[in-house]
């Protein structure tokens, strides 16, 4: 019950803003395409999308929206543990299994288009290969994945939204009269639509205690002010090489991402290995733009907002608690660190052993428990405010 409340609550200003096509029409046609962000809760093309991503029809069976997978009340991952420890997603099928972890949509919408840097290196995208460049282009994805949502292609997607009378007048009212009599136009109009959602305050507010006291409003315990001096060091973890998007810590928009690819020798997740059909994941090499072999093993670099309440880990799921990631990361440096505190077993070898980012892995010294300790309650600052009930105590 607490959880559809709040589910509830957080959709509310869309959905309900949603409910009469003539308010709607009578709106400014505002861009969803801008560069500063969040956009106004209040876009138009925001308020279509919201409908969208909370709609279960826009599946095969009927069952399975972009919110199943991607849970308002959880951080935006997938919540349901049903298959794998949570590990995987369970398609509309109700059998089917993804092959990677979900990531979070939160703070989605500042990663840069998929492109190659100066160096050779990947930066940017969406999904964790970042096989898509765009947030409209990963909305495009999960419809007609077989082991997601299910169905045939985009046109059927389409018509399923034309089938709702409410729909059809507000995508005329957008997008142009009868965009939906155009399949190719009708999907683009549909992935659009819900990436402008994607784009509102609703999935990066900015509201963590950490962001609150960057304002000056509450003030950090000893302990997290700890971690937080551990993690932007580069002397002490190097944490931020990755985990950093801005020049400076102090940041109101810090994303704890530079949207880079890295291989940090992730072991396979055993639970996956078992399965039939199991493969290794080459991460990046699996992105078709993607042919250099040196970038086999290379995942996106996370966002840590919200990582506190978004496990399982890593691409796979492989880790349960976000202590035990970072002892894996001080695993590198700290020779006493040999055994994986889950499975009470020696760490897993890398699943691709192959481009392991050691330059940044074996930078600093080893860590004792009360450092790795101050770093997990400074991970856990990183919480929006209406996630901070799901933190252990």
């Amino acid at each position: 019950m607490l959880r559809m409340f709040l589910v509830g609550v957080l959709a509310a200003s869309f959905l309900s803003a949603c409910s009469e096509p003539k308010q709607l029409s009578a709106q400014p046609k505002v861009s969803s395409q801008s560069n500063v962000l969040p956009i106004p809760s209040t876009d138009p093309k925001a308020l279509l999308g919201a409908q969208l991503f909370f709609d279960p029809s826009l599946s095969k069976e009927g069952n399975q929206s972009c919110a199943t997978c991607h849970d308002i009340a959880h951080g935006f991952i997938d919540s349901r543990g049903d298959v794998l420890q949570g590990a995987v997603s369970l398609g509309s099928d109700m059998h089917s299994m993804g092959t990677r972890n979900t990531p979070s949509a939160a703070y989605a919408a500042f990663s840069p288009m998929f492109h190659q840097m100066s160096d050779g290196e990947y930066r940017g995208g969406q999904f964790l290969d970042g096989r898509a460049s765009s947030l409209a282009e990963q909305a495009e994805g999960p419809f007609l994945n077989p082991v997601e949502m299910a169905l045939p292609n985009g046109a059927d997607v389409v018509s399923r939204v034309k089938a709702n009378e409410r729909y059809q007048a507000m995508f005329d009212d957008l997008y142009g009269k009868d965009v939906l009599n155009d399949p190719k136009k009708g999907y683009s109009a549909i992935t659009d639509a819900i990436a402008s959602f994607e784009k509102t305050e609703m999935f990066m507010p900015f509201d963590s205690k950490y962001d609150r006291a960057l304002r000056g409003e509450v003030k950090l315990t000893p302990q997290e002010e700890l971690g937080k001096v551990l993690f932007f060091s580069q002397q002490f973890t190097n944490c931020n090489a990755c985990h950093q998007l801005n020049t400076s810590p102090f940041h109101p928009q810090e994303t704890f991402t530079n949207f880079e690819y890295k291989n940090i020798g992730v072991p396979a997740n055993p639970a996956l290995v078992a399965r039939e059909g199991y493969k290794k994941d080459l991460g990046l090499l699996e992105n078709p733009a993607v042919k250099d072999v040196n970038q086999a093993g290379k995942f996106k670099v996370p966002s840590l907002r919200n990582v506190a309440v978004t496990g399982p880990y890593m691409h796979s799921g492989v880790f349960q608690d976000l202590r035990t990631v970072v002892l894996f990361y001080d695993k590198y440096n700290n020779p006493k660190r040999t055994i994986n505190p889950e499975t009470g077993e020696v760490w897993g070898e890398p699943e691709v052993a192959e481009n392991i980012d050691f330059e940044n892995l074996e930078s600093g010294p080893a860590l004792k428990d009360e450092r790795v300790d101050a770093i997990v309650a400074f991970l856990k600052t990183l919480t929006d405010r209406r996630y901070e009930h799901l933190l252990e105590h």
